[in-house]
């Protein structure tokens, strides 16, 4: 044991530090007042051996703090009291925690002494140890080994005291440090940073991980400027005394040629008397007093973190195993003997769970679901809202659902935090009425939702169909002052659009611009194609020119969207001018204008114009699309073209599963007004396979095969 460190550097310098003053050898006096009071003088003490005593009891349940020191003699000058009591109070400090910890172990290897006997020995330890110290022989003490001193007492009592003093002093700096702890978790950089983390909700446990995290920075950032500081006024004052020293060289050489005297050096006088040692006038020998320290120490807990213990011997073999699993392996039996072996708490968990986050990132949400059942982690709402949120993002719904039923069965109701990961979860996986669910709990637990929130709702609206209900979510949003984006009007006006909601779409482009989002060819041409399908070639002209104003050129998609305007009301002349004017302006059809036009002269029954597109889009190196492909086959067999109509069913008969409802009614239609009954009622059996049904069409096969006519052929 490094005794050097222990008394000669840490009781003298250390403790002076903490006062700002050094220490005289009247210090030490204290402590015999305490003892003295129960019984002045003790004579025959015989050296004690605690060779048999047991290990030296943690400090961390006895707090102590001088409150009261009296001066008691003829010598006292009442003048310094104020200032002898401020100075003696760090070593006061120290006495006390000596002296309580000697009295608790003499008290327990002597169990049949009196508390008049153990005083009488206390007096005789704490008096010789203090002896030690005033008459300077503490360094001689020091430097040889521990059967070299005093033979009064032992060599296990000697080793008792080092080990006492030892624990006083670690304790010391500890409290030192919690105290100062203390003072930056108040500090205003730390308490801002907390208002910031409850604004964006964080609570309860982690709230205070955090808080203690950047309060630690604090500490640290503080000591490490201190530390600066004090390296600069030590080269200063090495610096100054270099100084010094010369001239009291050139002094010294100055005098000796005058022939002076050197002066002599002048010393404060010796306090005389004792001091009456109290600790807030209190008999702390009561019992009571061991439960008031416990709960102390209970208490402290919140206040300075507890650290890990260290992993050696065969526990470390058993961590090393649990980080090499793989994700297929089951982890729970390593964890049980693991937490045999190491009886850990939950600071001790945390940290097997870092190491394992980093070396094994698939492993680490199985083992963590395991440690929500273990009893030591203690595991909270955060625990289960992190393991959550790993799930979501992996798209797992299932997994995710059974922790939160995990988690009402441990009776932990779900907060804003894990309520908004739901939400997210649900949108995403396109779950409407769970997201719904979640979002109603969300609002019931007090939370308003984000930006994030409302756009994840707006979305799984959209893909639900049903669009108004996802303006309403705008219009709320507007009226909290939230702007939705422009991404979000695409995405509504697109669905309006594709449900041939004209009152939808216009409201949308109108809120557009007043919102500051200027229209676009996308939007543009979304108005063209609602006003279309259904059937207002005048209104989507409108917005087809009003795009052309803007300074836009129409592409293909937009050309084809008014074009099929006009084939709603038939008016090909329009059409046919329309696409004359464009090609003037440098214009050529793609295949989206193409197709429209397939269709529309397919219905005319327009064979050679028709062929005469397919070869233009042959040229243009493009495949027919299947909307094509249904023309043909609607064409070719009404125009009697058996050959091709069959050819053109085969390739739609291949992508069934594309065909919509109106596709297999055009398809059908055509095949019995052809003549293709077989054909037609081999294409409606796939209809209705697919999950479409029309009374139409069974009416129609009805009556062509009661009323069958020859097949016309060309």
């Amino acid at each position: 044991m490094n005794l050097k460190r222990l008394v000669n550097r840490q009781v003298v310098n250390n403790l002076s530090r903490f006062n700002g003053r050094v220490r005289t050898r009247r210090d030490f006096s204290t402590i015999t007042a305490s003892i003295h009071s129960s019984n002045s003088s003790c004579d025959g003490v015989v050296p004690y051996n605690f060779s048999n005593s047991t290990p030296i009891l943690s400090f961390n349940r006895y707090m102590h703090t001088i409150g009261e020191t009296k001066l008691i003699g003829s010598g006292f000058n009442p003048k310094h009291n104020a200032n002898d009591i401020e100075e003696d109070e760090t070593m006061n400090e120290f006495l006390s925690r000596f002296v309580w910890i000697m009295r608790g172990k003499l008290t327990e290897v002597y169990k049949d002494c009196d508390k008049q006997t153990i005083n009488n020995m206390l007096l005789v330890i704490v008096g010789k140890v203090v002896s030690e110290m005033e008459k300077g022989g503490l360094d001689q003490m020091l430097d040889v080994a521990v059967a070299t001193l005093s033979q009064e007492f032992s060599r296990d009592l000697w080793k008792t005291v080092f080990e006492v003093s030892n624990a006083v002093l670690a304790d010391m700096e500890k409290e030192k440090k919690k105290e100062k702890m203390k003072g930056f978790l108040q500090c205003e950089e730390v308490q801002e940073l907390c208002r910031f983390a409850a604004e964006i909700g964080i609570r309860g446990d982690m709230m205070r991980e955090f808080r203690f995290k950047w309060a630690r920075e604090k500490m640290e950032e503080s000591d490490f400027y201190e530390g600066l500081k004090r390296l600069r006024e030590e080269v200063r004052a090495q610096e100054k005394a270099e100084e010094e020293g010369k001239n009291a060289v050139v002094m010294g050489e100055e005098a000796a040629a005058m022939g002076e005297e050197k002066p002599k050096v002048v010393t404060l006088p010796k306090r005389h008397g004792k001091i009456n040692y109290k600790i807030y006038g209190l008999d702390l020998s009561n019992p009571k007093w061991a439960k008031v320290a416990d709960r102390i120490h209970e208490s402290e807990k919140l206040v300075w973190p507890e650290e890990p213990k260290p992993i050696s011997g065969k526990c470390k073999i058993v961590t090393e195993k649990i980080l090499a699993l793989k994700e297929e392996d089951d982890p729970s039996p390593l964890l049980a003997e693991w937490a045999e072996l190491q009886k850990p708490s939950r600071i001790d968990w945390l940290t097997l769970l870092d190491k394992l986050k980093e070396q094994n990132t698939r492993l680490y949400p199985k083992v963590e679901e395991v440690l929500l059942s273990e009893k030591s982690f203690q595991a909270n709402i955060r625990d289960y809202s992190k393991i959550i949120d790993a799930h979501a993002k992996q798209n797992r719904i299932e997994d995710a659902e059974r922790i939160v039923e995990k988690m009402n069965e441990n009776g932990i109701q779900p907060d804003a935090l894990t309520t908004n990961i739901l939400v997210h979860m649900y949108s995403k996986a396109g779950s409407l009425d769970r997201a719904t669910e979640a979002l109603e709990s969300l609002r019931r637990l007090g939370f308003r939702p984000d930006r994030e929130i409302y756009n994840s709702m707006i979305m799984v609206y959209v893909n639900a169909g049903q669009p108004k209900l996802a303006e309403s979510l705008t219009r709320e949003m507007e009226a909290r002052d939230i702007k939705p984006t422009m991404e979000i009007y695409m995405t509504l006006l697109r669905s309006f659009s594709q449900h041939g909601d004209v009152g939808g779409a216009g409201r949308i482009a109108t809120t557009m611009q007043f919102a500051g989002f200027q229209p676009n060819l996308e939007s543009c041409t979304l108005l063209v194609e609602t006003f279309g399908q259904v059937g207002d070639p005048d209104q989507a002209r409108n917005n087809f020119d009003y795009l052309m104003r803007l300074g836009h050129k129409p592409d293909d998609r937009c050309t084809a969207g008014m074009i099929a305007a006009y084939e709603k009301k038939n008016m090909l002349d329009k059409a046919l001018k329309l696409l004359l004017e464009l090609e003037k302006d440098g214009f050529e059809p793609g295949l989206a204008t193409d197709s429209v036009l397939v269709d529309w002269l397919g219905k005319l029954q327009l064979v050679d114009e028709v062929e005469q597109l397919l070869g233009r889009i042959a040229g243009q190196g493009e495949a027919p699309p299947l909307k094509i492909q249904v023309s043909l086959c609607d064409m070719y067999a009404r125009a009697g073209f058996e050959k091709k109509a069959l050819q053109a069913l085969g390739v739609v008969e291949a992508k069934k599963e594309q065909l919509g409802m109106h596709d297999f009614e055009r398809v059908v239609g055509g095949l019995i007004a052809g003549g293709f009954v077989q054909e037609a009622r081999r294409v409606h059996g796939l209809m209705e396979a697919q999950g479409f049904a029309s009374e139409n069409l069974k009416i129609s096969l009805t009556a062509s095969q009661a009323f069958s006519r020859k097949r016309p052929s060309k």
